[in-house]
């Protein structure tokens, strides 16, 4: 996605202009799909366990999988099996497959594995949602939960909780796709929105993101943020969504960067990176299971996300009314 689109979506400037025509028949396709879910003329899976929906209505990204990784974290401390199921966005292959800590994220999809290397819970990926969490399920017959990584447009699996996550942009121009950042009208019904960077015409529970205070290193090994700011030159390389984020907090924390590389979302660092010898190379949590095939010594720089209490009240509620169920899930 170039960066010249992404700017155009933040107004309705000349470029947006030119593609509103194209946004109005993106929005009757999505509306057709969508009619045949409602109609029944295309089937809705629903799993006899709670699934949870991590997504978001703008494209390029608005941080849901750190909120994934943060809730499967307190499912873990409230003693909840969970799994996750994603379509594994970038990989090779359409097969429905089990995600394994070693494996490649050719395979697999960069976030899937982020997700198991950071949680370690089974985590399938497949072209339908569905297909994958019912192959999870198989599998691991005592989780309780399902979260999904995205997916509030997959609409062949049911769900029973929505959060929907945006970052400091909002809905941009508040247009579809092309024209605007927009997969889908906004707003749209959703249990739960979390927001960070205060996006104008958001309400939400405010979500708080910040870089964790150690840097890790593919041998496991863990450097402090203190200690990579006095480590020289420090270059910082970042394939996400929103490279200036990372670049920007890095600063923040301290660490002066003597140079940035900014790459397309999901890159996959096959080619060698323009970094001087004898620099000290950092990048995201997310990049870091691809490009650590070949630069194992890059450090790594975990995001942390900090659930607001009164979200995980209201979620727990929730969700606990769908687990208490007689099926796991309400009917459609």
């Amino acid at each position: 996605m170039s960066p010249a689109l992404q700017r155009a979506w933040l107004r309705r400037g000349p470029l947006a202009w030119l593609l509103l025509p194209l946004s109005a028949l993106y929005a009757a396709l999505a509306l057709a799909h969508r009619a045949l879910y409602r109609s029944g003329l295309r089937r809705t899976d629903r799993l006899p366990v709670p699934v949870v929906v991590v997504g978001n209505v703008v494209a390029g990204g608005a941080g849901k999988t750190p909120v994934v990784m943060a809730l499967l974290r307190h499912l873990h401390e409230r003693g909840l099996a969970a799994g996750v199921v994603s379509r594994g966005y970038g990989r090779s292959g359409d097969d429905v497959i089990e995600v394994h800590a070693g494996d490649e994220a050719a395979r697999t999809g960069d976030e899937p594995l982020l997700v198991k290397r950071n949680a370690g819970v089974p985590v399938f990926v497949a072209r339908r949602r569905a297909d994958a969490a019912r192959a999870l399920l198989h599998a691991y017959p005592a989780t309780r939960v399902i979260v999904s990584d995205d997916g509030l447009q997959h609409h062949a699996l049911a769900r029973d909780i929505e959060v929907c996550v945006f970052d400091a942009r909002g809905v941009g121009n508040g247009w579809r796709l092309p024209a605007g950042p927009l997969r889908e009208g906004w707003p749209r019904p959703v249990d739960f929105v979390l927001a960070h960077g205060q996006p104008p015409g958001i309400e939400g529970h405010p979500l708080q993101r910040e870089l964790a205070a150690q840097a890790v290193r593919a041998d496991g090994s863990q450097r402090s943020l203190a200690e990579l700011a006095r480590a020289g030159a420090v270059h910082a390389v970042a394939g996400i969504a929103q490279p200036e984020n990372f670049f920007a907090m890095l600063r923040a924390a301290g660490v002066p960067l003597a140079g940035t590389l900014a790459l397309p979302d999901h890159h996959d660092f096959g080619t060698t990176l323009p970094v001087a010898d004898g620099a000290t190379l950092v990048c995201t949590e997310k990049d870091a299971v691809k490009l650590w095939r070949t630069r194992p010594d890059a450090w790594a720089v975990p995001l942390q996300v900090t659930l607001p209490p009164e979200f995980v009240a209201a979620f727990d509620r929730l969700l606990d009314a769908r687990l208490s169920s007689a099926h796991g899930s309400p009917p459609p």
